[in-house]
């Protein structure tokens, strides 16, 4: 319980410094840089490989059945409406959270932290509010992105062993996703953003003294989001299921 008190008095302070004023617009847009653009490369080529993957393991399956046609429905729905956001989440998870978790946590332990605050400045406001922020809003341009080029990977796998045009591809892809399968998925994602950014400025902020508590925040900042997104995800599925079905 006093973990619990600990985060929703972490997460007041959060909320206040946010409208307070003379919010640090070029940390948060080098944190924005960090998060996102320092991502790309690994987020794009997971996404890529989910769908290609997905193509490879169920087209077999569905050919017996001859259903290959509904290969590109298939893969779309099952990729933007649950596979991407959740597998993009744990991947930044991984490598965001546990950035943040060992770069403040390496400051709690050399004291700057204390310093700043010795010295006047807010130091939730310029390492809390910008990273917290900066998560929210990347993660889901992430999965956005890993969304369309895992529908690129689905199509170069059709094309492994068939021939199937781009547009066609595309075409049944799009046709076969509804406006519930978008927008929640979409939703989610700042959701799983701000719980990454949340648990690794929570975990960093608060380690203890010491050298080794900087792995440890950084572990436990991985698995704490890792944790949260698969929560955040099913409570999201149920209130989707109680509106759209």
């Amino acid at each position: 319980m006093e973990i619990v008190g600990d985060q929703v008095l972490f997460t007041g302070r959060f909320a206040r410094n946010i409208f307070r004023g003379g919010f640090e617009w070029g940390e948060f847009i080098r944190q924005c840089f960090i998060v996102g653009y320092l991502s790309v490369g690994l987020v794009g080529i997971t996404g890529f490989i989910i769908g290609l993957v997905m193509t490879l393991q169920t087209q077999p399956t569905l050919k017996d059945f001859g259903a290959e046609s509904y290969v590109p429905g298939m893969v779309s729905i099952s990729i933007i409406r649950e596979i991407g956001p959740v597998i993009i989440a744990l991947i930044c998870a991984g490598k965001i959270a546990s950035s943040i978790g060992a770069e403040l946590g390496s400051m709690k332990v050399t004291e700057q932290i204390d310093a700043m605050e010795v010295s006047a400045a807010n130091p939730v406001q310029y390492l809390v509010v910008t990273r917290i922020l900066a998560c929210t809003i990347m993660v889901p341009l992430l999965t956005i992105m890993a969304d369309g080029l895992a529908m690129l990977g689905g199509w170069v796998g059709v094309n492994i062993q068939d021939h199937v045009s781009a547009t066609l591809f595309f075409k049944k892809s799009f046709k076969a996703l509804e406006f519930s399968d978008v927008v929640p998925s979409v939703i989610k994602t700042f959701f799983f953003g701000y719980a990454i950014g949340f648990v690794g400025c929570y975990k960093g902020y608060h380690s203890a003294r010491g050298t080794e508590s900087v792995g440890k925040a950084a572990n436990s900042a991985v698995v704490s989001a890792s944790l949260w997104i698969i929560l955040i995800d099913a409570i999201a599925v149920q209130i989707t299921n109680l509106i759209y079905y």
